[in-house]
């Protein structure tokens, strides 16, 4: 058994830096950073893989919060816990601002703590600010770096400070890791707009309120990259915001947000579309699904709210409905399984994951090159399309399926067709060609790739 990461807590008064921190750290932008108070609500978790042996960073809500948001209360819960399961604290402070009111309760607090504290005097980029960090020696910290979380100054110092108060050694599961001869985690992006219950799935499949859930729409901001285990199988969650209409979102914060939230499908292996069931499949669902299907991304529709759909009919009317309902909606998503759960109630969610390894065993098969042309052959020669067999029509002479790069956990099937007048392939026509290859070759939730090369104009779909 791989040995548990060291956690180290970021924490510290809202708009100090603790985001801009992590995300250099992380060594990429993950945390949203802003001059608005109380961007970051949930606890974001990051690997940083800097010094002698990777840690795990963890980032949180400004404690001590004094700002409108209506989920202080949670934030400060949240910020409370990455203490407790912390092994090693950086309390974060502004040398620009100097010392508040709100810095020396947090101090005071920290030093009532027995694990390792190291000040982190931020925003030091020039030598009148740094200073300024004199002033905080007050605290009574033994452990002070300055740095410049956005330039990079002094991270590599407070990286072996670090590693000497967690005594980090170099290790052989390290360096394998680095090497990519360890599998990573598949990477899941649960996905889909505000409220259809993304964040109560991440906390279904931890077992514990890890994401904060609330009927505040916007509540996740950040996509939270999340380690999970299910049935001995390592899992990456990404939580993203809700994506909403770009006509309805109101701040900077939001907009960035949803950004993140698509950039998030762009990294991912698989997407988990969630959809309110209950609630019925809307029109940003189906622009969601859209995004998904344009990245080429495999995906499963997971159908949320269950116990609220129809709840008094019988359960075999229940799915049939769900079903057919739901393929009428995102019939254009053909390939992606449906999975109906609720993540409130915890109901079905090993049925999701039975789901999601479906789609990752199924990705990896291949088509035989001399069956593919046997099966598109036969294809053809019953249904010829709608120019017939004259001698105008076009003309398979080869097919295979094409490798693509190594890396992928989930890769996606890449068809090339040979054929003279290859122009005359319509779309229509390559779409029935993909499904003479699906009813042959399962490959539940992956999309394909069909292009044709030959003469005439080259076209893909």
């Amino acid at each position: 058994m791989p040995t548990p990461l060291k956690t180290v807590a970021i924490v510290g008064r809202p708009n100090v830096g603790k985001s801009a921190l992590f995300n250099r750290l992380a060594g990429k932008t993950i945390s949203i950073v802003h001059d608005q108070a109380g961007v970051t609500r949930d606890r974001i978790t990051a690997q940083c893989r800097r010094g002698p042996a990777w840690f795990e960073i963890m980032d949180t809500g400004g404690i001590g919060a004094s700002t409108d948001d209506v989920l202080t209360d949670q934030v400060q819960i949240e910020a409370s816990i990455a203490l407790d399961v912390a092994d090693l604290l950086m309390f974060v402070v502004d040398v620009v601002d100097g010392i508040t009111t709100i810095d020396q309760s947090l101090a005071r607090e920290l030093r009532r703590t027995s694990k390792p504290v190291i000040l982190v005097c931020n925003k030091a980029d020039s030598p009148k600010r740094k200073l300024n960090a004199g002033e905080f020696s007050k605290f009574g910290f033994k452990d002070t770096v300055e740095v410049s979380a956005a330039h990079g100054h002094g991270i590599d110092d407070l990286v072996a400070l670090v590693a000497e108060r967690l005594e980090l050694q170099e290790s052989t599961e390290t360096e394998d890791a680095k090497t990519g001869q360890n599998v990573r985690p598949l990477k899941l992006a649960i996905v889909g707009r505000p409220n259809a219950g993304k964040s109560s799935l991440v906390n279904a499949i931890l077992g514990q309120e890890r994401a904060i859930v609330s009927d505040v729409p916007g509540t996740t901001r950040d996509a939270l990259d999340i380690q999970a285990t299910w049935n001995g199988k390592k899992y990456q969650l990404i939580d993203t915001a809700g994506i909403r209409r770009r006509a309805h979102l109101d701040t900077v914060v939001e907009i960035s947000s949803v950004d993140r939230s698509v950039q998030s499908i762009k990294r991912a292996d698989l997407c988990l579309l969630v959809i309110d069931c209950a609630a019925g499949a809307k029109m940003q669902d189906r622009k969601i699904a859209q995004i998904i299907l344009e990245e080429r991304k495999p995906c499963i529709l997971v159908m949320n709210k269950w116990d609220l759909f129809h709840p008094d009919a019988p359960q075999k009317d229940r799915i049939e409905f769900l079903d057919e309902l739901m393929r009428r909606e995102f019939f254009f998503l053909n390939y992606a399984p449906l999975v109906a759960i609720s993540a409130k109630n915890k109901d079905h969610i090993g049925k999701l994951f039975v789901q999601i390894e479906k789609v990752r065993n199924g990705a990896q098969n291949r088509i035989g090159t001399g069956a593919l042309n046997r099966l598109l052959a036969n294809a053809i020669e019953n249904t010829p399309g709608a120019l017939g067999r004259s001698t105008h029509s076009f003309k398979l002479l080869y097919a295979t399926q094409v490798n693509e790069a190594e890396g992928f956990a989930i890769p996606v099937p890449h068809f090339v067709l040979f054929a003279n007048r290859a122009s005359k392939l319509t779309d229509s026509y390559m779409r029935y060609l993909e499904k003479v290859i699906r009813d042959e070759w399962s490959a539940p939730g992956v999309p394909f790739k069909m292009s044709v090369r030959g003469k005439g104009p080259k076209k893909a779909k």
